[in-house]
């Protein structure tokens, strides 16, 4: 099987966001684009367990060219591989779960900042989290990109439910130096479908 293929000083750090601007600045400084969507899916608790079943099912991951098996178990050490269509047939890219955070009933929460590729990020609130539950999953050899993700679905003390994606990666492939502007268009593709993908689940 193979190992993480980006730094050991990086691993999890997607569990202790928000970053610092110290933090997101090393993370550049070592040729990370950091990567951060959060949208609104709804209101109250009942749409929170919503998103949350979704979540742990994979919802956010079955777009038509990028998918994970739904009956991957979300647990620390499982290993999964991303399914994707690119400019080459499909590919596979593997990753392992590195935490399964499931906050309860916590008043100290903060949200994440507004973060971008440059890596500077600001709060765009001070509105703390009730609720939230998240999970992050990291490289392996073999992949395309190296780096970091993270998923979470948020209830906030407005009770509106959030989902958001936090991730940091670089090219760890030549195809991927290669091709870098398309990578991040990718990326923010990937940001838009998935989060559309959870909308409808949520309104269905």
């Amino acid at each position: 099987p193979g190992s993480f293929n980006y730094e050991e000083k990086h691993r999890n750090a997607t569990e202790k966001a928000p970053f610092s601007n110290e933090f997101s600045q090393e993370l550049v400084k070592d040729g990370y684009a950091i990567n951060h969507s959060r949208v609104r899916l709804g209101s109250g608790l009942q749409a929170y367990q919503k998103g949350k079943r979704l979540l742990n099912n994979w919802g956010h991951f079955q777009l038509k060219w990028a998918s994970v098996d739904s009956n991957t178990c979300m647990k620390i050490g499982e290993r999964f591989c991303v399914c994707t269509q690119e400019l080459v047939p499909w590919v596979l890219m593997p990753l392992q779960i590195l935490y399964v955070n499931d906050h309860r009933n916590s008043n100290h929460i903060l949200p994440p900042p507004n973060y971008n590729p440059a890596g500077l990020g600001s709060v765009p609130h001070t509105l703390k989290l009730k609720e939230a539950y998240r999970f992050g999953s990291g490289t392996l050899a073999g992949h395309l990109l190296a780096g970091e993700e993270r998923f979470s679905i948020e209830l906030d003390g407005d009770d509106n439910v959030w989902y958001e994606i936090l991730s940091f990666s670089r090219p760890a492939h030549f195809l991927s130096f290669l091709g870098q502007p398309y990578v991040r268009l990718k990326q923010k593709l990937f940001a838009q479908q998935s989060t559309q993908a959870m909308l409808k689940a949520m309104s269905e």
